[in-house]
């Protein structure tokens, strides 16, 4: 979004309704400000009302919102993603086992963990958990919410990466065939002796198997410094 633009979605942020005049707070020339305001109008960002007054739309409300107003430079403000991380387990001949997914795609590629994937908008969290287990397993199981990771991933020259929040599900009383290889990964079942030996492991694994092993609801906050992104 052009600066002016933002500047503009700023101003209806903060008031109800607004003249032209107004919201051209730096005058700029009205050919040139008039594009922006059009612009803002095409994307359902803004409407203007009969009386000539500028108001912000649903749509536009929802963007603003995000807005971080309080910096020199008006932009979306980053915030942390959201996902689901589902360990699956099993009992097989007397040993417990884990669901592990070697992921196939960027960023981490190559990497072993646990599945996982991002809540959509407007979605639970379990039905994301269910919805992520059926489209990557092709399995289907009980949930139990288990814990909640703040997961903050740096570069080994402090650059921030990523900046994560799962929610923690332990999935048992597992059935249906359970989808090998896809697009983005590949499933197999593991040991926790055999996770542990595993090649490029996601650094947070153990600290999501302490979450899963304990029967309260458990919270983890870690940063980690990531040797390959």
């Amino acid at each position: 979004m052009h600066d002016i633009q933002n500047k503009i979605l700023k101003i209806l942020l903060l008031n109800e309704k607004s003249k032209f005049t107004e919201l051209n707070v730096d005058n700029i020339g009205n050919d040139h400000f008039t594009f922006h305001i059009k612009k803002l109008c095409e994307l359902k960002f803004v409407l203007k009302d009969k009386q000539g007054f500028y108001h912000l739309t649903d749509e536009g409300k929802e963007y603003a919102n995000r807005l971080d107003i309080d910096g020199g430079k008006i932009e979306v403000e980053r915030q942390a993603k959201t996902g689901v991380l589902l360990v699956c387990t099993k009992i097989e001949d007397g040993v417990k086992k884990y669901l592990i997914q070697k992921r196939l795609k960027h960023p981490f590629y190559g990497y072993h963990g646990f599945v996982g994937g991002k809540i959509k908008w407007g979605e639970s969290i379990f039905d994301a958990a269910k919805r992520e287990l059926k489209e990557e397993t092709g399995i289907e199981g009980s949930l139990r919410l288990a814990g909640v990771e703040h997961k903050i991933d740096f570069d080994k020259k402090d650059k921030l990466l990523e900046d994560k929040f799962f929610y923690v599900f332990e999935i048992t009383d597992i059935n249906g065939e359970l989808l090998k290889e896809f697009d983005a990964g590949e499933n197999f079942w593991a040991t926790e002796c055999g996770i542990n030996d595993l090649s490029e492991l996601f650094d947070d694994v153990l600290s999501i198997l302490r979450i899963v092993k304990e029967e309260e609801f458990n919270f983890s906050e870690k940063k980690y410094i990531v040797k390959r992104y």
